[in-house]
């Protein structure tokens, strides 16, 4: 069984801000699975569906950002997910939207969604599908309330595609394994 995890916050305020893009991206690969139900489990809304040969469980943290390794270690231990099959969607800001990387065992680089999983799993040997949401552009802009803003109108045009490229990734870390999609989606 696979865990995949889209980092975001709860609630109406949040939904379409960068730092939810973790969320989004769950939301939207479930839709091509049909939208299997969800269910409520450790502090998590939950997915469970297959895809290909594979299980999958599907999870979107209710914690807030900073909490997030609450729901994903007890998940893990519950299902029994080693971590080799766990996978972590999340903004990034140090790449220019639309710019995804995939990587294995970083650093949380001051993610505090990504601090809060690694420091609970008490490792960072993990995959992170790290999706870029860009600097602001007006410097007096704080990281925290860009990340925290809504898309602007041409980010929200290109979301789709971008969204369907970190779907693509997820595919093929599952059917080729993380080297090979590293290779192929990280830009």
């Amino acid at each position: 069984m696979w865990l995949i995890v889209g980092l975001g916050n709860p609630g109406n305020e949040y939904k379409f801000t960068r730092h939810n893009i973790g969320f989004m991206a769950i939301d939207y690969f479930l839709q091509g699975l049909g939208n299997p139900p969800s269910k409520n489990q450790f502090k998590a809304e939950i997915f469970q569906t297959k895809f290909q040969d594979h299980q999958l469980l599907f999870c979107k943290p209710q914690t807030y950002m900073n909490l997030s390794g609450e729901s994903v270690q007890p998940l893990m231990g519950y299902y029994k997910i080693s971590l080799d099959h766990l996978i972590v969607i999340h903004d990034e800001v140090d790449q220019p939207f639309g710019k995804m990387k995939i990587q294995k065992n970083r650093g949380h680089g001051g993610h505090n969604g990504i601090k809060s999983v690694s420091g609970l799993l008490g490792t960072a040997d993990y995959i992170r599908v790290r999706l870029g949401v860009g600097r602001p552009a007006n410097p007096n802009i704080p990281v925290p309330d860009h990340v925290l803003g809504r898309f602007n109108k041409e980010e929200e045009s290109q979301m789709p595609e971008f969204l369907n490229r970190c779907g693509d990734a997820l595919e093929s870390i599952l059917l080729d394994g993380v080297q090979k999609a590293s290779t192929k989606f990280n830009t």
